[in-house]
């Protein structure tokens, strides 16, 4: 398997010259004709003026042109710095500001958005050029004319380009959040990441001719990693999906005659309780991989009664390990499927640690701890956070508590850093709580996770409110200054106006009793 992305992308054409890479509608490539496209892609970003190293944003949802545009950028020797479209102008100005991206791929208006105007008036210094994959928005090239640019460089100095890129130059920069409130970009290189999902792609069974319906983002790792970039290495073909609407998943499942379709457990879940899902042939499904949320038992034997499944999947990963850590193998029982996120995958090592950083006897609980090739190279442009997360030894603290078995089964038991899963996504409560307490509203802002039956879990927020705005607010109005504010997945679901919130001796608010709190209101 080659080594990097733009030489795997040229490899997948040599090795698939007939089958097909990427249908989006009516658009379709195969190995060869993506390659291609990439390379003119990566023509156009070194005509731009993109050197090596260089920064390039994506924000745009599940669309061919970000394939191509990532592939491209790549080639030239470009770091790809995704941007999650559920974000609102000021939290993907950060993003751009922190990176230094000097371009931005996006589009026009999408589902209400128009994400080139979300992003005007924004202070982005070292961004040079706004590049629009469709639609039209005010000050941005259009898609086209951008490549069309591109012909002025030669194809021979593009496939150097291509062939320069080394195994241990960064591919890309995904910006997660932490506990500081800040989101941290995480470096990751190309060796690294084809080592990884060889492996991934090789666990799962993902086959030749498979057909994957990429519903996971490509922003995300799930989407990008373990979404396309799989299905170059195993010659499968890459769908994307524009939005999940339950409805057209199951049309396209029998008229695209998807095999592979993974996705957190929601999606199973809303696919299985929808009224019109007997009306249409889900016989080719065959694989499902899953995570990001607890997996009830019974999910996974309806998975492979009611929808045909062959094989189920479920794993645990970290954006700081390339999306992935470990992994249930397809033979094991749904009960091990369901409660667990599986062992190691191959040449990573994981132990579950006590605060003294001692390795715990099995079925005890503990920190969950990472070393191997999968690791980060860093925050960027952040050394302390960097030190803080990595040892001196090489393993990566995850924050993430775990039993795990006398087999190496992980049980993840809990999540040190507060963070819960709503549908999926990860939300951190401290850049949720800094957002809300920037606001000037409230001089106390306090959110953790609430379970939820559709959603796996939700925010609740207890705020105590400023003095001058004590009056105004109500649950109601915090909710829309917040959908005004954030990414809707951020959004707390339910908010608690208190005259205080309880803090230890310390000062630090003791979360466990607002869970208790929130119980009790819950069971009153």
């Amino acid at each position: 398997m080659e080594e990097t992305i733009p030489r795997l992308v040229q490899g997948a054409a040599k090795r698939f010259p007939a089958l097909s890479a990427l249908e989006d509608g009516e658009t379709r490539f195969d190995f060869p004709a993506l390659a291609a496209a990439g390379l003119e892609a990566g023509r156009a970003f070194i005509a731009a003026g993109l050197v090596p190293g260089d920064r390039v944003g994506l924000w745009a949802p599940n669309i061919h042109e970000w394939v191509i545009a990532a592939i491209g950028l790549q080639n030239a020797g470009g770091v790809l710095v995704t941007l999650n479209t559920r974000m609102k102008g000021p939290e993907a100005a950060y993003i751009l500001r922190k990176s230094g991206a000097r371009w931005l791929c996006t589009m026009g208006e999408f589902l209400g958005v128009d994400y080139a105007r979300e992003i005007a008036g924004q202070d982005l210094p070292e961004l040079e050029g706004i590049i629009a994959f469709r639609g039209e928005p005010a000050g941005a090239t259009p898609w086209p004319d951008f490549l069309a640019a591109g012909q002025t460089v030669e194809v021979g100095e593009a496939q150097a380009r291509l062939e320069a890129v080394q195994p241990d130059d960064l591919s890309d920069l995904i910006f997660t959040s932490g506990t500081t409130g800040r989101p941290k970009g995480v470096m990751t290189a190309h060796g690294q990441n084809i080592r990884g999902f060889e492996a991934w792609s090789e666990v799962v069974g993902l086959r030749e001719g498979d057909r994957y319906l990429i519903i996971n983002p490509f922003f995300h790792s799930f989407g990008y990693k373990a979404g396309w970039l799989a299905c170059l290495m195993r010659g499968a073909t890459a769908l994307p999906q524009l939005t999940f609407e339950i409805p057209e998943v199951l049309a396209r499942i029998g008229q695209d005659r998807i095999s592979v379709l993974p996705g957190p457990p929601t999606i199973y879940q809303s696919i299985l309780a929808h009224p019109e899902r007997g009306e249409h042939d889900l016989s080719c499904l065959r694989l499902a991989v899953t995570g990001a949320a607890p997996t009830p038992v019974e999910l996974i034997r309806r998975m492979r009664d009611d929808l045909g499944f062959e094989t189920i999947i479920t794993g645990y990963g970290l954006t700081e390990c390339c999306g992935i850590v470990s992994m249930c193998r397809f033979d094991d029982d749904p009960e091990i499927i369901a409660t667990t996120s599986g062992r190691a995958i191959p040449g990573i090592e994981v132990r579950c640690i006590d605060e003294g950083g001692q390795e715990v006897a099995r079925g005890e609980p503990g920190e969950v701890i990472v070393r191997g090739y999968n690791i980060m190279r860093g925050y960027f442009d952040d050394e302390g956070e960097t030190r803080k997360t990595i040892d001196s030894e090489g393993w990566l603290h995850t924050g993430d508590v775990a039993e795990m078995d006398e087999h190496g089964y992980l049980r993840i038991t809990d999540r040190i850093k507060d963070m819960y899963i709503m549908g999926g996504l990860n939300c951190y409560p401290a850049e949720i709580e800094k957002a809300m307490y920037d606001s000037g509203l409230f001089t106390q802002v306090a959110v953790i996770g609430v379970p939820d039956e559709r959603m796996g879990e939700v925010g609740m927020a207890f705020v105590v409110p400023a003095p001058e705005s004590a009056t105004e607010l109500s649950p109601e109005s915090i909710i829309a200054w917040c959908r005004e504010n954030m990414a809707n997945y951020k959004v707390p679901r339910r908010v608690s106006i208190v005259t205080e919130l309880p803090a230890n001796a310390m000062g630090k608010v003791t979360k466990f009793e607002l869970r208790e709190r929130a119980a009790a209101s819950d069971a009153g």
